[in-house]
């Protein structure tokens, strides 16, 4: 659970920094609906990038920031809409777009999810403790910035096998960069680091997005209301909202699917994977290239008793398919099948983990037949912007992009996606998925087995999570009122 429990001292400390570094903290009300925020705040606004380390960006951690790099006020959710040319169903296939977030991408958002309770109750000390983030990638990129604007000392962990961009960029944010061995699956690895420092007798406290209840939160109240945002305005009298899906990683944006499915109580949630390590598929292992999904665990805030069914992506389609959406032969190919320029110009918005998304949906469309008048949604965490460097090593080792490529590209790895490696999750199956659980959290972690029950059993646990909203937002306005900025 999140516990909100305070400590006074600690919590007079990051008071003091947050005056010291003129710090405001945003609400879940103000991240669902910018229209909250003083005006104040975004008249500041106008003179920051986007990806500045400017504690005024705290409020751009929402879904509707303008899409443009610098100075930018609040709009409609970003989302793109994708055409049956590109898909090959006739369902609707929306996705939020995560590349207007600080960072690029929307894990700074789960980040906020887990720091804030922690520091407006003063369990965590931004003048001593170091914040320590284990990811995949954009998540630690998004908790070192987050403790960049706190100015507090952070501690980036992801495999030494992610893109050079994001080490890059890393270099310049995070007080300490700690490259584990492996690539995306390799998930053991960041957590067995975790407790190597946890031995080392420094001060720190370590926010494992794959155990912190926060980004679940985040997601299932602000990505949640993001999309129930923009089914209300695309949707036309007779369509129905369908359904979900996303691709594991830490189960955070899959709370979102949870949202959904109580608006949408017919709605169905999946969840998509590597095929080349296809754990929750047929409890499979291996290594893969879709960065930014992790893998061969089940996350320990995975609501599996929400999810309706698993599905495996190949990683060569995500592979073929950015260099179908950004090389030039690619973007003229698609242009004369008849996407619109303005859509080709905008597939830059498609990460890798993103185009695995978008695949996800077409399977999902595809296995359970549905077609005119049904809509399905998933998210595109980050954009091209952390893989110039793979696009790059892909024209080395495989030559230039030719038309015939993108022929290839186009029709085995759009238009082809069919519903093969699915697995719809019964109750038994279901089960099967949560018990996985166990050999993770239970047995190398330190959860309990009371507690690994209760996730399956208590009707109340996830629901409890879900009603911490308000009490956040009270000590979180509690917080700025002590800070005492607002009042100036």
């Amino acid at each position: 659970m999140i516990d909100l429990t305070k400590d006074p001292k600690r919590l007079e400390n990051a008071i003091k920094r947050a005056r010291e570094r003129n710090i405001i903290i945003p609400t879940y009300k103000q991240m669902k609906n910018p229209a909250l925020i003083p005006d104040s705040i975004k008249g500041k606004l106008k003179s920051v990038g986007l990806w500045d380390v400017n504690s005024i960006n705290l409020f751009r951690i929402n879904w509707h920031n303008e899409p443009v790099a610098s100075g930018g006020g609040y709009g409609g959710v970003n989302y793109l809409e994708f055409p049956s040319i590109l898909t090959g169903t006739k369902a609707r296939i929306f996705a939020l777009v995560g590349k207007w977030f600080p960072t690029g991408a929307h894990k700074v958002g789960a980040a906020f999810g887990c720091l804030v309770p922690r520091l407006v109750t003063g369990q965590y000390d931004p003048t001593t403790t170091k914040a320590v983030w284990p990811s995949t990638g954009n998540y630690c990129r998004g908790g070192a910035y987050d403790s960049a604007l706190l100015g507090c000392q952070s501690i980036a962990i992801l495999p030494e096998g992610m893109s050079k961009e994001r080490f890059e960029w890393l270099s310049k944010v995070a007080g300490e960069v700690i490259a584990t061995p492996g690539t995306e699956s390799n998930v053991k690895e960041i957590f067995d680091k975790c407790w190597e420092l946890r031995k080392s007798g420094q001060d720190l406290m370590i926010f494992n997005q794959f155990d912190e209840f926060g980004n679940h939160l985040w997601h299932y109240d602000v990505t949640g209301h993001a999309f129930e945002e923009m089914l209300k305005k695309e949707m036309k009298p007779g369509e129905e909202f369908r359904g979900s899906v996303f691709t594991t990683g830490s189960a955070g944006t899959i709370g979102s699917g949870d949202y959904l499915k109580k608006i949408f109580p017919k709605s169905k949630v999946g969840v998509s994977e590597a095929l080349q390590c296809p754990t929750i598929v047929q409890n499979g292992f291996g290594a893969h290239r879709i960065e930014g999904i992790g893998d061969k665990h089940v996350p320990w805030i995975h609501n599996v008793l929400n999810t309706d069914i698993a599905m495996a992506i190949d990683d060569e389609s995500p592979m073929s398919l950015i260099r179908l959406f950004n090389e030039p032969e690619g973007k003229k190919f698609l242009v004369k099948k008849g996407v619109s320029e303005d859509l080709v110009n905008n597939l830059h918005l498609l990460g890798i983990s993103g185009v695995a998304n978008l695949l996800s949906a077409i399977k999902m469309a595809k296995w359970y037949e549905w077609g005119e008048g049904d809509i399905v949604v998933t998210v595109l965490t980050d954009s091209m912007e952390m893989y110039g460097s793979r696009l790059r090593e892909l024209n080395e080792e495989r030559g230039e992009f030719t038309p015939r490529d993108a022929a290839v590209a186009y029709n085995q790895h759009l238009l082809g996606q069919g519903p093969q490696y699915m697995n719809e999750l019964t109750y038994p199956e279901r089960k099967r998925v949560h018990n996985l659980k166990y050999f993770t959290w239970v047995e190398q972690q330190g959860k309990t087995y009371d507690e690994i029950q209760a996730q399956w059993y208590d009707k109340s646990y996830w629901t409890n999570i879900h009603k911490m909203v308000e009490p956040i937002d009270a000590l979180i306005e509690e917080f700025n009122d002590r800070v005492g900025l607002l009042k100036k």
